[in-house]
C-alpha cells in the first residue's frame, strides 16, 4: 500500500511539473465549476439552498472520485495508484500558480497594463488603479495564499486519509478541492447563496492555512517569522488567508497591501521586482517542503501500519 500511495504522489507531482494543467474541457475542477455555476443566481431562501449546496456537492465529488479509485484498485493496485495520482494532480496546482505570479511580476516592471490584464487570473481584485508595486504585492499575496488551497489542503487531506484507504485519500482531496471551488465561486458577501460555502471553507482551511505558513517559514530558514507574522495574520477579513500572506511578508521583509483592506508589515517597503521574484521562489520551496513532509509522513504511516512500532508481542525478546 505504501508503494502505491508513493506512486500516486510522485505521479501527481510529475504531471504538475510537465503538463501543468489538463485542458479546461476535461478538467474535473472546471467541470465541477460549471455545475456550481448553475446555483450562482438569486434564490428564495438563499441561505437554505446554499447550505444544501455546500454540504451536498463536495460529498458528491468525493464519492465520485473515491468510487473510481476503489474500482480501479479492485482491478489492480497499480491502476488504483495511477488513478489516485491523477485525482491528486487535478486537485492540486503549483506550476500554473507560480507561472502566473511570475508573469504578473515581470510585466509590472516593463508593461504595467499587461500586468493589470493578467492579474484577475491570479487575484480577485480590481487591478485598474494598481501601481506596479501594488501589482507585485497582489501577485505575492496570491501566490502565498493560493499555496494553501492549491496544494497544501488537498495534500493534507490525502496524506491523512490515504494510509487508511487509497480511495478515501483521493476522495478527501476531491472533497476539499470542491469546498474551495464553491467558496471561490459563491463565497462573497453579495451572494447569500454562498454564505454556507464561505463558512465551510473557513473551517476546512483552518489547519491547511497554518500548515502553509509553517512551510513558508521553513522554506525561509526562519521559523521565528511565524511569531512575527502572527499579529498581521489577523488583519485580512478571512480567518485563514492572512497566515501565509503575513508569513511571506515577514520572511521577505516587504509590505503586502490590499488598498482599503489591510497592510501587512506596514512599515516595510513595497516589494521590488527582485523581492517579488524571491517570493515566487519562496513559495516554490515551501511547496517542496509540503511535498517532502507528505512523503515522510506517508512512509512513516506505512511503516507503522505494517507493524513497525510498537513491536508485536511475538517480536519482543524477554
Amino acid at each position: 500500500m505504501s508503494l502505491t500511495i508513493a506512486l500516486a504522489v510522485c505521479l501527481a507531482a510529475a504531471l504538475d511539473r510537465t503538463v501543468r494543467e489538463p485542458p479546461s474541457a476535461i478538467h474535473p475542477v472546471a467541470l465541477f465549476g460549471s455545475l456550481v455555476g448553475r446555483f450562482d443566481r438569486e434564490w428564495p431562501m438563499a441561505r437554505l439552498v446554499g447550505t444544501g449546496v455546500a454540504l451536498a456537492l463536495p460529498v458528491v465529488a468525493g464519492f465520485a472520485v473515491g468510487g473510481m479509485v476503489s474500482l480501479a484498485s479492485l482491478a489492480h493496485p497499480v491502476a488504483g495508484g495511477v488513478l489516485a495520482g491523477l485525482a491528486l494532480f487535478t486537485t492540486t496546482s503549483l506550476r500554473l500558480l507560480l507561472d502566473e505570479a511570475a508573469g504578473v511580476i515581470e510585466a509590472s516592471a516593463t508593461d504595467p497594463a499587461a500586468a493589470r490584464e493578467r492579474l484577475p487570473a491570479l487575484a480577485g481584485r480590481d487591478p485598474s488603479a494598481l501601481s506596479p508595486a501594488l501589482l507585485r504585492s497582489a501577485a505575492v499575496e496570491s501566490a502565498s495564499e493560493n499555496l494553501a488551497d492549491g496544494l497544501v489542503a488537498p495534500l493534507l487531506a490525502f496524506s491523512v486519509l490515504a494510509p487508511v484507504s487509497l480511495a478515501l485519500g483521493a476522495a478527501g482531496a476531491a472533497w476539499i478541492k470542491a469546498v474551495n471551488t464553491l467558496d471561490s465561486m459563491l463565497g462573497y458577501r453579495t451572494k447569500p447563496v454562498g454564505w454556507a460555502s464561505a463558512r465551510l471553507d473557513d473551517a476546512v482551511m483552518y489547519l491547511p492555512a497554518r500548515a502553509t505558513a509553517a512551510c513558508l517559514a521553513i522554506a525561509a530558514g526562519s521559523v521565528g517569522t511565524l511569531s512575527r507574522a502572527r499579529p498581521w495574520a489577523r488583519e485580512p477579513g478571512s480567518p485563514n488567508s492572512g497566515w501565509p500572506m503575513a508569513t511571506a511578508a515577514a520572511a521577505l521583509d516587504v509590505r503586502l497591501a490590499k488598498p482599503g483592506h489591510y497592510a501587512l508589515n506596514a512599515t516595510a517597503a513595497s516589494p521590488s521586482v527582485a523581492d517579488a521574484e524571491r517570493a515566487v521562489r519562496l513559495v516554490g520551496v515551501a511547496a517542496g517542503v509540503a511535498v517532502a513532509g507528505t512523503a515522510g509522513w506517508l512512509l512513516a504511516a506505512g511503516w507503522l501500519l505494517a507493524g513497525g512500532w510498537p513491536p508485536s508481542p511475538a517480536g519482543v525478546v524477554g
